[in-house]
């Protein structure tokens, strides 16, 4: 696809002209809504993007030719969630992919009828979105983005980073976070204890908040933060980021980009890659099988990212064992 065509194919109404539509459309164009979290302009939507059209295209799915896609975009705001899975329902989509756990259960609250695959949710069983993994039922599947022992992993590699930390903080937002954070914090709480660590939880609902929790952490040598999977967290990634530098908090993420983008460590899942397998589901959903029959996908991909410039900047030597099991190290 070429470059112009794909950014056209991400603007928030997916406006296509009348000329186009009337020589693009056949008869058995499907059409996909996807209710994005994240912001229309935020450079993650590319490669996530990217990843569903690839995953399509394996199917035979091809955009312009059997398929069209409805994007939305919340940009990490719950209270636009309601309002654009609306429109979703309203525009009669065939299908429909939601991202995160607060975009899934917006859609769910909207339709019991159109199929719904979700992507980068966090122990939907726990929140009430599936009856079961293997049977979900009613019209919602999809893919996870956390296992319980990433808790414990993230605590591990925060210690062996810092073999001195004996306190850990995990960041989140009760609104946006799934379970309202208890979810990751049961996961890291659950291994604290066997390596010496205290755990506390700093609730974050705003950019001030951010700061208060991350500067209580920058006089205190052994301690580190701990930064889960939440949509509000990842819309102020920048923000975290330069806090975690400026205080000089060792910090773990779960999303590789963190640490791309100038963050420590980070440790989980290859979130393109359920965006490219979710389009084995959305094929089969748009073939007729019924999405709550498709058991619910756990991620195959993890990936450990570690920064050795910012680790320079914070005074901290990475043990060669963790850039050796690395699988991307930036210098």
């Amino acid at each position: 696809m070429k470059r112009r065509e794909f950014i056209a194919a991400l603007g928030g109404a997916a406006v296509w002209p009348l000329v186009a539509q009337a020589q693009q459309k056949p008869a058995q164009l499907r059409r996909l809504g996807a209710l994005m979290a994240i912001a229309a302009d935020d450079p993650l939507q590319v490669s996530y993007a990217e990843a569903l059209v690839d995953g399509l295209r394996a199917f035979g799915w091809i955009e312009g030719k059997n398929i069209q896609f409805e994007y939305r975009w919340a940009a990490g705001k719950i209270a636009r969630m309601k309002p654009l899975a609306q429109e979703l329902v309203e525009a009669r989509v065939d299908a429909i992919l939601a991202h995160t756990s607060p975009a899934t259960l917006a859609v769910m609250n909207e339709t019991r009828t159109i199929p719904i695959v979700f992507v980068t949710v966090t122990e939907p069983l726990a929140q009430g979105l599936v009856k079961s993994l293997s049977h979900p039922g009613g019209n919602v599947t999809g893919f996870t983005n956390f296992e319980f022992s990433m808790g414990g992993k993230w605590l591990q590699i925060l210690k062996e980073i810092k073999p001195d930390l004996n306190r850990a903080t995990v960041i989140f937002n009760p609104a946006t976070a799934p379970g309202a954070g208890e979810v990751f914090l049961s996961s890291i709480t659950a291994s604290a204890k066997s390596l010496a660590i205290d755990v506390a939880a700093a609730e974050v609902t705003g950019p001030a908040e951010i700061e208060t929790a991350i500067a209580a952490l920058g006089g205190v040598s052994n301690a580190g933060l701990i930064v889960p999977p939440d949509i509000f967290l990842i819309v102020h990634r920048a923000q975290i980021i330069e806090l975690a530098a400026r205080y000089r908090v060792p910090t773990i993420y779960q999303y590789d980009y963190f640490t791309r983008e100038g963050g420590l460590v980070s440790y989980g899942v290859d979130v393109p890659d359920l965006f490219r397998r979710a389009g084995s589901y959305v094929d089969r959903v748009l073939n007729g099988v019924a999405a709550g029959e498709l058991p619910v996908q756990a991620p195959t991909k993890f990936q450990l990212v570690v920064n050795l410039k910012t680790a320079k900047a914070l005074g901290i030597t990475v043990p060669p064992t963790l850039i050796a099991s690395a699988d991307e190290v930036i210098e």
